[in-house]
């Protein structure tokens, strides 16, 4: 409809208006073409656009409106009105006087969008640019040139002399010829003026033309200057931005197919080429980072900050945490349909959507897709990856052009990490929202039974429970450094430890230890965590716990070893007793294995625990089994039943040891496991003022915190009876029980 504007009015004015011959129909085809740019102008106020300052799109009607009328509306309205109507319906006249003429020539202004069309399919890479730019050349000189036979025309019309005008002087009637002709002959004429061929035939008559003729050819100067250039630049060099960017558009194109790459790939790489081509002046990161470290953060606060506070996992968070995230935050354009996160790749990143929307996609064995939900604004992903150190669950892709900014996992750790109410706050965050969107990102985090009894409690240590079942030790850890309670017990008494040992989640036990658990505590079934561990057949937990049980209480393996007798279960039996446990080890009443077998009439019991070797010399165990049957036992303990012990070697990492291990072999020949300590004579402040050097002594680490002191006085030949024992750091230690292996322990008086 533009092209027809340009085209007709300059027609009517040099060939209809200015002459005799009618144009009804032209007449009826202008007031349709008006009618479509009315209807236009209308929409136009329902169209969003994009924000040349802030490059967002607005989709305000108010605001589409304010900015319609304070820029093109009033030209695009007066391009559209009838004048020549309007007069005719306040007059009842038909006028065609020159004012109209002149008002007609605001039709031109439609021109714009012509050049607004060329200027975008320029960059649309299904056109090829090279003949897209000689297009747009080729009518602009059609253009001027059928401008320029109209008004030629026209001045002969004009002339009163008809002979003295170029077309009147070869044909003095040319008034009445075919309009066919006439225009025919007016683009003759102005064609070979352009091209400066000029054959002569068709010439200037009268000297209005001659002036006409004098500007059109210092126009002519001026376009053929305009379209060599052009051309030149065009074939030569071509425009440097747009061939560079066909060129990679061409280089990609290549790069797929040479290597066979499926279609959703290519589709990928072009979006994303034409998405950099499009948004690269909306790259705010390239003019970020040539600025000062202090103006880019004050940059990226009033950017980023009121996006972040929305974010659910930053909800009461400090804002000195949230400036600190915000300064490592990078922002990035995603076209549509790429994959942001890959499934069961690295958690190196987590993504706070500021604009667009991102799907989530979950991926099957056999390569099916499904879309389980969509993020909008402000919402954040990729932190399941991060906080639980984890591989990425699901495929994160882009449903529309998206920006998103993109934070480091080792950037908010330490943020985290940085302060500790904030650290708790996003943990506990963390958790509720997950549990509120019923676990789609954490598909198995929450025990079977237990999401009643998480979503009701005030204290999030309770989570404890629910990571320690899902194997998650990374995650875990994170939670005992936010100092939550890691013994804290459900309703049937099991606490972390109880549920990480007896699901077989090693990591978590060693972690939970790391933290100074309770190994001692027992659920609402007197079972220890140690129990549940050997009753499952986790043996590698069980040597842990063990060796960690040991050492705080001697009587671990005679609990464990009457427990099994008393309960009458062989199974747990023969598998304490191939870890080397003592059957003659004594509870915390005195009482061994064997005794409570026979107190408990298990004669099954007592033959194995003859059969391994158990002491029956006791009156008990004569007096309650016959004599008869305890031959027999004791006779095939000499052919050779006993179990076999294996020989290995746990490691356990425990509180407050960062760093150091504790090694023991099970079995070798004892259970107690005496741990040994280093000790030394003067306090740590004393020896350091003194430059002490005096060597220190290894000993086993006694039952109690005075036989220690008893045993220091006598290696170092002073009385150490009300003598302080302090740890390296000086702290002052008071019970034998915190006491661990290889600890260094020095003891003296104040001076």
């Amino acid at each position: 409809m533009v092209a027809y504007s340009a085209w007709t009015y300059p027609f009517e004015v040099a060939f209809l208006k200015a002459s005799a011959h009618t144009h009804k129909q032209l007449y009826i085809a202008d007031s349709i073409v008006d009618l479509f740019f009315a209807v236009d102008i209308i929409l136009t106020f329902f169209v969003a656009y994009v924000d040349p300052i802030t490059h967002l799109l607005v989709r305000d009607p108010k605001s589409i409106a304010t900015r319609y009328l304070s820029t093109w509306f009033v030209m695009d309205l007066a391009s559209t009105l009838p004048f020549e109507l309007i007069s005719y319906l306040f007059t009842g006249k038909h006028r065609m006087g020159l004012p109209y003429t002149v008002l007609g020539l605001l039709r031109f202004w439609r021109l714009r969008r012509v050049k607004q069309f060329f200027t975008r399919i320029e960059k649309d890479i299904r056109f090829n640019y090279f003949w897209v730019r000689c297009a747009r050349l080729l009518c602009v000189t059609l253009f001027l040139v059928h401008c320029a036979g109209c008004i030629y025309y026209l001045l002969a019309v004009l002339y009163p002399h008809e002979g003295r005008t170029w077309v009147g002087s070869i044909n003095p009637n040319f008034r009445k010829d075919d309009l066919y002709i006439l225009y025919v002959s007016a683009i003759y004429w102005s064609i070979t003026t352009m091209t400066t061929v000029g054959y002569g035939d068709l010439h200037a008559e009268n000297a209005a033309e001659m002036v006409f003729i004098i500007f059109y050819m210092l126009f002519n100067l001026g376009l053929t200057a305009y379209i060599i250039g052009n051309m030149t630049n065009l074939v030569v060099e071509g425009t440097r931005r747009t061939m560079e960017f066909r060129n990679s558009i061409e280089a990609a194109s290549s790069f797929v197919g040479r290597n066979r790459l499926p279609t959703r790939l290519k589709e990928q790489i072009l979006a994303y080429m034409c998405l950099r081509f499009k948004a690269e002046s909306l790259n705010q990161q390239q003019l970020i980072e040539q600025l000062p470290k202090t103006i880019c953060k004050s940059i990226r606060q009033h950017l980023f900050l009121p996006t972040v506070e929305k974010v659910y996992l930053f909800k009461d968070v400090s804002r000195e945490i949230l400036l600190l995230l915000v300064a490592d935050m990078k922002a990035e354009y995603i076209p549509p349909r790429e994959d942001v996160i890959i499934q069961n790749e690295a958690p190196d990143d987590v993504y706070i959507i500021v604009s667009g929307e991102v799907e989530i996609i979950e991926c099957d064995p056999m390569e099916k897709e499904q879309v389980l939900g969509v993020l909008h604004a402000c919402d954040i992903f990729g932190e399941v990856g991060a906080l639980c150190c984890r591989p990425q669950s699901y495929i994160y892709r882009t449903k529309t052009l998206s920006q998103l900014l993109r934070l480091k996992t080792t950037a908010l750790l330490e943020a985290m990490q940085s302060k500790q109410p904030d650290n708790v706050s996003i943990l506990k965050n963390f958790l509720q929202h997950h549990k509120k969107l019923k676990d789609l990102n954490l598909g198995n985090l929450l025990l079977d039974g237990e999401e009643e009894s998480l979503d009701g409690d005030p204290n999030m240590s309770m989570n404890l429970l629910t990571v320690a079942g899902t194997g998650n030790a990374a995650f875990l850890d994170e939670l005992l450094k936010a100092r939550l309670d890691p013994d804290i017990s459900d309703s049937k008494g099991r606490t972390p430890l109880h549920i990480a040992a007896s699901k077989g989640h090693e990591e978590c036990v060693l972690v939970l230890l790391k933290h100074a658990c309770n190994i001692h505590l027992r659920d609402v079934d007197s079972n220890t965590a140690l129990w549940d561990a050997i009753a499952l057949n986790h043996h590698s937990i069980f040597r842990i716990l063990f060796h960690a049980a040991s050492i705080s209480d001697p009587f671990t393996a005679g609990e464990l070893l009457c427990t099994a007798a008393k309960r009458n279960d062989p199974t747990v039996m023969k598998g304490l007793l191939k870890h080397g446990l003592l059957v003659d080890s004594k509870d915390h009443h005195g009482s061994t294995a064997i005794q409570i077998a026979v107190s408990e009439n298990n004669i099954e019991m007592v033959k194995l625990l003859v059969m391994n070797g158990a002491d029956v010399n006791d009156h008990t165990i004569k007096n309650n089994i016959p004599a008869e049957n305890l031959m027999n036992f004791m006779a095939k303990r000499e052919v050779g039943y006993r179990i076999v012990m294996p020989d290995q070697e746990p490691v356990v990492e425990l509180s407050g040891h960062s760093g150091r291990r504790e090694e023991g072999i099970l079995g070798k020949a004892q259970v107690q496991f005496a741990g040994r300590v280093s000790i030394y004579k003067g306090l740590p402040m004393v020896r350091k003022k003194t430059s002490c050097l005096e060597a220190g002594k290894l000993i086993k680490l006694p039952n109690s915190l005075m036989e220690l002191k008893m045993i220091a006085g006598e290696k170092f030949g002073f009385d150490a009876t009300n003598a302080m024992v302090t740890n390296e750091d000086g702290a002052e230690i008071d019970s034998i029980e915190v006491i661990r292996d290889n600890d260094k322990l020095f003891i003296g008086y104040l001076p």
